[in-house]
């Protein structure tokens, strides 16, 4: 097969619109991807801010209930001795350790590794005594 000769003309026009085609066709693509990360981070904002939005308008409506029970007198009274350990006359206060739910989880966390280390324990103690009882077996068929 033979070649084609390509003209001059060919040539410089490949060499002139070339990169510039190569240009458009690498910014177009740049934008492309960069549109598509913002309108990805985008939307993933809006999905924290309506969680956010919607958590905010429970809390509102919890504070306006609040509102509407401190507007009475025996809840209010209630409310300070609960929460502020005051006390009617003759009563007297006991106050009692409450733990925290970060102290609740901490002994939970606890009591599993507690657990597991005396599992494993368990286990090494029973491999141990196959591996002797073997021993044994083994001394004793010779």
């Amino acid at each position: 097969m033979a070649k084609k000769k390509v003209p001059k003309k060919a040539k410089r026009r490949l060499l002139v619109f070339g990169p510039i085609a190569v240009f458009i066709i690498v910014y177009c693509a740049f934008t492309l991807v960069t549109t598509a990360t913002d309108l990805y981070t985008l939307k993933n904002e809006e999905k924290q801010l309506s969680n956010k939005l919607s958590t905010l308008k429970t809390n509102a409506s919890d504070l306006k209930t609040e509102i509407n029970k401190l507007q009475d007198k025996d809840y209010v009274a209630r409310y300070a001795r609960e929460n502020y350990l005051y006390t009617k006359n003759g009563e007297y206060v006991i106050k009692t350790e409450e733990k925290t739910e970060k102290e609740k989880i901490k002994t939970k966390k606890d009591e599993t590794y507690i657990i597991y280390a005396c599992l494993s324990a368990i286990v090494f103690i029973i491999l141990f005594i196959i591996i002797k009882h073997r021993k044994r077996k083994k001394k004793s068929s010779k």
